[in-house]
């Protein structure tokens, strides 16, 4: 069932997309090479403490998963894209680094993921990163009430396919509100002036995420979780919880503020 939010309740929404984006930014900043992945989870563990948060990943089990997640975070690296289940690996000189971050905070939950390199970057993969950057800023653009599912899903998918990248819709955004997942789901290429129409309170993360050279996933045998390229080639991941209203649309996750975008 697709739930639209009253203004207050948007606005009720904004500590925990503001938490989110927090946490992200200061992740982001204290991940480097020779940082191990747990003490990633670990940091966002003392976070989430803190704020008096809950986490949405730890006890998080679909279909598509192995068991409880189990974690706090995602934290997907190089091929790895989507699901990447933080375990006892240091960072290395160039590793792309993905993290998928969201919790419910007095109810309300924000769903964000930022992609960065660690020490000396290749060009490629900041080109990926920013081919995926650009692709949730089109999104976002088209987030507004005159449009449909479909508007946004084009965005994405002419930024990707203008970058050389094909795409997979298996995995894409989605409602969010009192769940971390809900409906809409908003694939990452679909065709314009399709699918159901943006209505004001309609709340949604979108989160392009594409692979260097394949759009072909497969999970990780180990953990069951972990959603690797087929390829081995990098995978980037971009990801904002956004607010549709008569006034345009609110990035409830939006870092800039932090200085860190």
């Amino acid at each position: 069932m697709i739930e639209l939010r009253t203004p207050a309740e948007i606005e009720q929404m904004r500590p925990a997309g503001r938490f989110v984006a927090e946490v992200l930014a200061t992740l982001r900043n204290e991940t480097k090479v020779g940082t191990n992945l747990l003490q990633i989870d670990e940091s966002a563990h003392r976070m989430i403490h803190k704020a008096g948060a809950q986490s949405c990943y730890i006890d998080y089990e679909p279909s598509f998963g192995s068991g409880p997640f189990g974690k706090v975070i995602c934290t997907s690296v190089n091929d790895a894209v989507l699901h990447g289940m933080p375990h006892d690996y240091v960072l290395r000189d160039g590793d792309l680094v993905s993290l998928d971050f969201a919790v419910s905070l007095d109810g309300w939950v924000a769903d964000s993921a930022v992609s960065f390199v660690v020490g000396t970057p290749r060009a490629e993969d900041l080109a990926l990163i920013d081919t995926t950057e650009r692709a949730l800023d089109a999104a976002i653009a088209a987030a507004t009430v005159d449009h449909r599912i479909g508007d946004i899903s084009a965005a994405i998918a002419e930024v990707a396919h203008a970058g050389g990248y094909s795409i997979n819709t298996d995995f894409g955004g989605h409602g969010v509100g009192r769940i971390m997942h809900g409906d809409p789901h908003v694939p990452n290429d679909g065709r314009a002036g399709r699918g159901y129409p943006l209505r004001e309170g309609l709340v949604i993360a979108i989160e392009p995420w594409f692979l260097a050279t394949t759009d072909e996933l497969i999970t990780d045998p180990d953990d069951g979780w972990t959603l690797r390229s087929a390829d081995g080639s990098r995978g980037a991941h971009s990801e904002h919880t956004v607010a549709i209203t008569a006034d345009g649309p609110i990035v409830l996750t939006d870092r800039s503020f932090l200085g860190t975008d």
